[in-house]
């Protein structure tokens, strides 16, 4: 058992190449064996040294069960979104169960460091999003009514460039058209740049809209939708938003709006 006077003055610096959230140093009789992950919400980089026998800094049952937890709960996640048209169909109850869920993930997984990282890389799918459950498909920003719309919402992805710092969001879009006329299906890619600002929140800022003709009108070439001329654009500022990711594996992302989507997203 250590003792007051058991610990030294000065520290040792976790290296940047470990997680800080996954960190834990194991000493011995004064001697550094080694060190393994998880220190959950470490929000220093340094753990003093301790002098004793046998010192445990973080119980590592503890930390395997935190990581035991995260695959179960991703599975029980993806079954409660399973059905409900990316948030278009969930209840006032289906967005509390998902969101306490949503929660655990987050607490399990500890603070998100993106920094340079190229893990936001890749096309990722909605599966979700707590703003399509208002009923509008601007979700909290405004948009038209999802039944009265003459657009059927297909899939939606973000594709996210880490070296170009780019961050499209793209959306299938059917116009319903009278019978016998098949419908007229586009892909709508909304062009954004982006920044990291902190340790996980995205700043991001529409650029343009590219119009792609799908399902017999390939023909048509893609074309961008005409913007204002520069001086009549709004500013960066009345252009951009923000987002929080606070969950991030290899095939998994949960993200907190700055209205207060909850959206989620899988690997595509």
């Amino acid at each position: 058992m250590a003792t007051a006077g058991s610990y030294l003055s000065h520290s040792i610096a976790i290296p940047a190449s470990i997680p800080r959230h996954s960190c834990r140093l194991f000493w011995r009789d004064g001697q550094r064996l080694g060190f393994t992950i998880r220190i959950q919400n470490l929000s220093v980089k340094t753990v003093s040294k301790v002098q004793a026998s046998s010192v445990f800094v973080v119980a590592q049952e503890e930390i395997n069960a935190s990581v035991r937890d995260i695959p179960p709960l991703k599975s029980d996640l993806l079954s409660m979104v399973a059905g409900l048209d990316r948030g278009l169909l969930a209840r006032e109850s289906d967005q509390v169960n998902i969101n306490a869920i949503a929660e655990q993930l987050e607490g399990k997984c500890g603070p998100v460091k993106l920094g340079d990282s190229d893990s936001l890389q890749g096309r990722w799918r909605l599966v979700y999003s707590s703003a399509f459950a208002s009923g509008s498909l601007g979700g909290m920003r405004p948009g038209p009514p999802a039944g009265a719309s003459p657009f059927t919402l297909g899939q939606v992805y973000q594709r996210i460039d880490v070296f170009a710092k780019e961050l499209d969001n793209i959306v299938e879009l059917r116009l319903r058209t009278l019978w016998p006329l098949p419908p007229i299906v586009v892909e709508a890619t909304l062009a954004h740049s982006y920044e990291v600002i902190g340790d996980n929140v995205i700043k991001i800022v529409f650029e343009k809209t590219l119009v792609k003709p799908k399902e017999g009108l390939e023909q048509v070439p893609p074309f961008t939708l005409p913007q204002l001329p520069e001086f009549l654009r709004p500013s960066a500022g009345l252009r951009s938003g923000t987002f929080e990711c606070t969950f991030l594996d290899q095939n998994m992302r949960i993200t907190r709006g700055d209205r207060g989507e909850l959206r989620i997203f899988v690997m595509a």
